[in-house]
């Protein structure tokens, strides 16, 4: 779950690290209000879910209320690379003398947390690795141990940061990677830690919550902004299942994350390409596999689904019943190939087979429904 620009300047604060004390507006009057609150220059900054803000022209400098008020004006309702602007951040400008990128994710590889740092702040990071790579520092922290002082110093010292700003420095450091790990986060990240007259602060940030580990967080699951994200993935949260949308033709509809992954994998095998990785889980009754097969049903670019189900916990039957309720409500043109083995297949195959419908092709292996998923969505296309 990824938080909004103030969200996440919120969540920072509260771990103490300097922030601009800005407002969040949702009309042009509001904008107005918040910038002759806060005096001065202020920076109007399209609050969406996206890279690119400011090359789109949502991010604006006002010199007065008035010029806020109008900036807001052209910014709400703007498209920013597919999604739309409904709020907006007017932040105090800041005299900004240099711009540090500062940031804490997972290294998956190392299998520990990862300090991101360049003297290059401002722009993405990925740009700055591609194009200058001697200018990422990172800096690997064992959860049991926690970030050193002399790590953070060797940070400071690799990208030329004044020894002036280092206390401050290690303290927004140490309060970063605290908020990363309290908050469950998969990313915490600052761009531009700004290098100012007053000191350090926290410009502009970003944080990626784990789905998975939001039972621990209701305050920062009550902070998902839904409308940023596709019905489908909304629809697959309401029902419990594990759903992305991907790019292909193919959809899957499979229990088990590994069993998933195999499955995409073997489409492809076949010259095929996956329409989205979907895990209905063990023990998904019948309105959960409906309610799959309702999201995969509601992608257009699903040319045939293939519904590949192993029996332990979930059970054949159970599954059968399922897609017979799903096409109860919903209208399939598409050819569906279905695999059912383990606990009660039998019976699974039974009902499928007893149902008379339309499409649906049976396979008993992993390799045959692949294959035949694939020349099924060939014949659609």
């Amino acid at each position: 779950m990824n938080l909004h620009e103030y969200q996440s300047k919120l969540r920072f604060g509260d771990f103490g690290i300097p922030i601009p004390r800005g407002k969040v507006a949702e009309t042009p009057e509001q904008a107005y209000d918040a910038a002759r609150e806060l005096g001065g220059k202020v920076v109007v900054k399209a609050q969406v879910l996206t890279g690119g803000r400011g090359k789109a022209g949502g991010v604006r400098l006002a010199g007065t209320p008035d010029e806020a008020r109008a900036h807001a004006q052209t910014i709400l309702g703007m498209d920013i690379h597919g999604h739309t602007v409904h709020k907006v951040l007017i932040d105090p400008a800041a005299d900004i003398q240099s711009e540090i990128y500062f940031g804490v994710t997972n290294d998956r590889g190392a299998r520990l947390p990862v300090i991101i740092c360049s003297s290059e702040g401002g722009i993405a990071i990925e740009e700055v690795a591609a194009t200058m790579p001697d200018k990422v520092i990172r800096v690997r922290v064992k959860p049991e141990i926690g970030l050193r002082g002399y790590q953070v110093a060797n940070i400071a010292s690799n990208i030329g940061l004044p020894r002036e700003h280092w206390k401050q420095f290690g303290q927004i450091a140490g309060a970063l990677y605290k908020c990363y790990v309290e908050s469950d986060a998969t990313l915490a990240e600052i761009n531009p830690l700004a290098v100012t007259p007053g000191g350090l602060l926290a410009v502009d940030g970003k944080m990626s919550i784990d789905d998975n580990a939001l039972f621990r967080h209701p305050d920062l699951a009550a902070l998902r902004d839904a409308s940023a994200d596709p019905p489908a993935e909304i629809e697959a949260r309401a029902a419990e299942l594990s759903y992305i949308k991907l790019d292909g033709a193919i959809g899957c509809m499979v229990n088990g994350a590994g069993l998933a992954m195999t499955t995409m994998d073997m489409t492809k095998l076949f010259g095929g390409a996956p329409a989205n990785f979907l895990d209905i889980g063990g023990g998904a009754s019948a309105d959960k596999v409906a309610a799959a097969l309702r999201i995969i049903l509601s992608d257009p670019n699903v040319k045939a689904v293939l519904c590949n189900i192993f029996g332990g916990i979930t059970r054949c039957d159970d599954v059968a019943r399922g897609i017979l309720a799903a096409l109860e409500e919903v209208r399939m043109e598409q050819p569906m190939v279905v695999r059912l083995v383990g606990t009660n297949e039998d019976e699974g195959r039974q009902i499928i087979d007893e149902s008379g419908l339309p499409n649906v092709i049976g396979a008993t292996t992993l390799a045959d429904a692949a294959k035949k998923a694939v020349e099924a969505a060939g014949r659609e296309a």
